[in-house]
């Protein structure tokens, strides 16, 4: 996997997250057990070598009645690159 975070410099940051093909399983399968075990979470974390970045992705459940600060975008990319 790779990350990076792009500066919208207005106070609010992207956050890219990119995989492998043969990563996908397994985040499909970590997000399968977090929506069946509600004590369950995981996370995605770097080895922390380089001058910085993302140290540490948490995925976990919340209550359904939480306000959501994200959504999921499934539409086409306007960039792909």
């Amino acid at each position: 996997m790779q990350t990076s975070i792009e500066d919208f410099k207005t106070g609010w940051y992207g956050i890219r997250l990119g995989l492998k093909r043969s990563e996908i399983d397994v985040l499909i399968a970590g997000l399968l057990k977090l929506r069946n075990e509600e004590t369950c979470h995981f996370h995605g974390h770097s080895a922390c070598e380089n001058d910085g970045g993302i140290a540490d992705i948490e995925f976990l459940l919340i209550p359904e009645d939480f306000k959501d600060n994200l959504i999921l975008d499934l539409s086409p990319p306007v960039n792909p690159n």
